[in-house]
């Protein structure tokens, strides 16, 4: 993978070009507290097929084989990673206008990117994407920090993590920190303005549908997707839904189609 320098740390990435002209917006992918570019496996190369658009994705500091973390993390890691570091990032590879497609934490990042840097961003995709902290998302961290210490969670982990203790740990612990239960990004996503598909798993075992709904009050066009038999990771658990829905969401949008606000509950992915 190439490496992109952001603040004295090397970020890898990954572009995958399908082509298309310089006027349709890339598609910028976001991974998961305990994801990478690995970690996505085959899903960009299906996205930017199915979208025909080039799609960037890339590892955040102490993930992948980006640099390791040398700090503990803060409550405000991803506001850090949403105006400072992705700003700069999308400068660095020439990147304007991006559709963010953000899981879970970079779902997050995507929301307060989209809200708060101030920058032109075409639209934002959210699976799973945390708004504020739920005990659900407090239950399922803590059995996750038990799978890693007495599992085979951690060898899983490390055949795509350089660090893996500290990426998982300064994952783990801030989200299992009592500073942490504060978090909220609500007034970020109350000044977002581009269109925003928020798509969640009944079966979340890290969320409940009030973070997708909350996104739906809050800012002005919302289309919502809940999906059946799904849990945490709709691009892998529904990736055929995940991807039917992004493709109709794009076209509608292109060709002017009334963005409006919509729940769809289909294990298909169809729209109406």
């Amino acid at each position: 993978m190439p490496f992109v320098s952001i603040a004295d740390t090397q970020i890898e990435f990954q572009r995958i070009a399908v082509g298309r002209p310089r006027r349709s917006s890339p598609i910028v992918m976001l991974h998961e507290g305990l994801g990478c570019i690995a970690l996505w496996k085959d899903f960009p190369q299906q996205l930017a097929q199915a979208t025909a658009r080039d799609v960037l994705l890339y590892s955040r500091q102490g993930y992948g084989h980006s640099s390791a973390l040398v700090a503990a993390r803060t409550p405000r890691y991803m506001h850090h990673e949403a105006l400072q570091v992705l700003p700069e990032l999308l400068d660095r590879l020439g990147i304007e206008n991006p559709i963010l497609f953000g899981h879970s934490d970079g779902g997050s990042i995507a929301l307060i990117h989209a809200g708060g840097s101030q920058r032109p961003v075409a639209g934002v995709v959210a699976l799973a994407p945390h708004v504020l902290v739920e005990d659900i998302s407090i239950s399922s961290i803590a059995a996750a920090k038990v799978a890693y210490e007495t599992t085979d969670l951690r060898a899983r982990l490390e055949r795509h993590h350089d660090d893996v203790d500290g990426m998982f740990w300064g994952w783990n612990n801030i989200w299992l920190n009592a500073a942490f239960r504060a978090w909220n990004i609500e007034d970020y996503v109350k000044r977002i303005r581009c269109g925003i598909l928020a798509i969640q798993g009944e079966q979340d075992e890290y969320g409940t549908m009030d973070q997708i709904e909350r996104i739906a009050r809050l800012a002005p066009t919302v289309r919502t997707l809940l999906l059946p038999n799904c849990r945490h990771s709709p691009h892998r658990d529904q990736s055929g839904a995940v991807l039917n829905s992004v493709v109709r969401w794009i076209e509608e949008r292109e060709i002017g189609g009334v963005e409006h606000r919509l729940t769809v509950q289909a294990a298909s992915g169809e729209m109406p």
